[in-house]
């Protein structure tokens, strides 16, 4: 019986890296310059959009990480996390970003977000600027995506951390380097489908575990928490409570989490990929349903984690005994090896879908803008899809190797580093990028001045949490509340400076957001034209 649940596991894994191989190979003809390899030569459809970017957006570090960790922390109102992202994170960044991120980045023949900030704003400095700040916050972001598989394959198949994140890191290479852009968004919308059934399947399994719904939140309202800090945490019930024991705390991660990715590089690059108008309408309720499905269902799950406390080893009032990454993995033992096998593919989708889309993203952000006409002069097509691909194998090897290292020592830089690298970027970039889009009278003083003003406040927390700075930053001390306090800060700093600051060139600026108006023309004369077709 072992024999045969182990050979079904294996036999399902192989059958799901077979899949994600054969896409790369047959999605190669689309990858022959740099912008079929970078964006798929702007033509793919909504659902591959809204799966990629509902993929990207949502790694192991979502289900196992945090879902765990805020699970454990707010109960059942960590759900309002899925909700946020959902909301915030799909629906209003598509509503507020996807049309006008498409149709100016067109405009400007941008392809990264550092060329976009460089043709926006005609600053070469900015550019270069954005580039760095990707390169140092993207590779722990990266290698961050391999800590939740450790626990989970050691509870599945009891093999070593390292084969695993090897095996994946090499897979996840083959099909990006060989597709491309079109690869990755094709095996995103196959793991994205994994991610909804799946999800679904565990949490009817998990609750069928503890008497049901009605029967494990009754078991949910009896826990308390005397060690987290909570003011509430011994409050009967507080677990099971519309908001949880620490709101405040909660809208940090609600923030961090779900505005972040207005400014994330790999997330805003979905927009830019995608055909036309229409597939933006589509793509907006397909990415939001998907985001309440997974990112609801997710945090829902981990709002019961308390369940397992005699399993975690978690003392009457305590914190887990292996730590919040333990907990979804115990949450999980008792499922069928059939259903274990599906969690263990719906991670490893989760994980290889992000980890496609950082690589891709960093290789062509050095490449395009960082080694271009700068470190080396004569570059044609041929020579930056070489470069690109050498790219991504560099930073996936990185990124491995500092996650193998991390997996076998005491080091916790990275794990910290991730909610740093997070913060970091979607500070820096959210509201140069949003102003980028919306006011003419942005300038590219404002946009540096959030720059700085991110990167360097979460560097100085990321080494206030190692020790390194003996300083207390208080509620900030939480790379979580930091970065939701850089994206806020950033939204003010941009106007406030730019209003200050010497104003761009009116007609060079008239030009710009002339694009939006040339499109509505265009997109009125193609709606009459197929009406008059019909």
């Amino acid at each position: 019986m072992v024999l045969g649940d182990l050979a079904l596991k294996l036999g399902m894994l192989l059958v799901f890296f077979g899949v994600m191989v054969y896409v790369g190979f047959y999605c190669r003809k689309h990858s022959t310059d740099v912008n079929g390899f970078v964006l798929g030569g702007r033509s793919v459809g909504p659902w591959l959009t809204a799966f990629a970017y509902g993929t990207s957006y949502f790694s192991a570090v979502i289900f196992v990480g945090y879902a765990g960790q805020f699970g454990w922390k707010f109960g059942i109102a960590a759900t309002w996390v899925g909700i946020g992202n959902a909301l915030i994170g799909s629906l209003m960044a598509w509503v507020i970003l996807g049309r006008r991120t498409r149709i100016m980045t067109q405009h400007l023949s941008s392809a990264t977000m550092p060329d976009f900030f460089e043709k926006r704003f005609d600053a070469t400095s900015l550019k270069i600027a954005a580039s760095i700040i990707i390169f140092i916050f993207m590779i722990p972001y990266t290698a961050s995506l391999y800590n939740g598989l450790s626990r989970l394959f050691r509870m599945a198949f009891n093999i070593d951390y390292s084969v695993c994140v090897i095996v994946m890191a090499v897979l996840t290479a083959i099909y990006v380097i060989v597709g491309g852009y079109m690869a990755t968004a094709v095996n995103d919308f196959i793991q994205g489908i994994i991610m909804l059934v799946g999800i679904v399947a565990v949490i009817g399994a998990v609750l069928g575990s503890k008497g049901g719904f009605m029967a494990s939140l009754e078991g949910l309202s009896a826990a308390k928490d005397t060690s987290a800090g909570f003011a509430n945490g011994t409050v009967p019930g507080i677990f099971n409570s519309f908001f949880g024991p620490d709101p405040l705390s909660l809208l940090g991660v609600v923030l961090l989490t779900s505005l972040g990715t207005w400014g994330l590089p790999q997330m805003v690059g979905k927009f830019y990929a995608i055909k036309s108008e229409g597939s933006i309408h589509k793509g907006t309720i397909i990415s939001t349903l998907f985001a309440m499905v997974v990112a609801g269902g997710c945090y829902f799950l981990g709002g019961f984690g308390r369940l397992f406390a005699a399993e975690l080893g978690a003392a009457e009032g305590g914190n887990p005994a292996g730590g919040f990454d333990n907990v979804i993995p115990t949450m999980l033992q008792t499922l069928s090896p059939f259903l274990i096998a599906i969690v263990i593919i719906l991670v490893l989708s989760a994980s290889m879908s992000t980890l496609s889309s950082l690589v891709l993203t960093s290789s062509s952000t050095v490449t395009l803008d960082l080694l271009k006409g700068r470190v080396i002069k004569d570059m044609d097509e041929k020579k930056q899809l070489l470069i690109m691909r050498v790219l991504i194998v560099v930073f996936i090897i990185i990124s491995a190797a500092l996650a193998i290292v991390q997996a076998n020592s005491s080091v916790a830089f990275i794990a910290q580093a991730m909610g740093v690298s997070w913060g970091a970027m979607a500070g820096a970039f959210l509201a140069p990028f949003l102003y980028g889009l919306y006011w003419k009278r942005t300038t590219k003083t404002g946009c540096w001045a959030a720059m700085l003003f991110s990167s360097v406040f979460m560097i100085i927390d990321m080494l206030a949490n190692l020790k390194v700075l003996n300083i207390s930053l208080g509620f900030l001390q939480s790379p979580i509340n930091a970065g939701a306090f850089c994206m806020i800060a950033g939204l003010i700093i941009v106007p406030l400076i730019s209003l200050i600051s010497k104003a761009p060139d009116k007609d060079t600026v008239d030009r710009i957001f002339s694009c939006y108006e040339r499109k509505v023309i265009v997109t009125a004369k193609d709606s009459i034209e197929t009406e008059a077709e019909g």
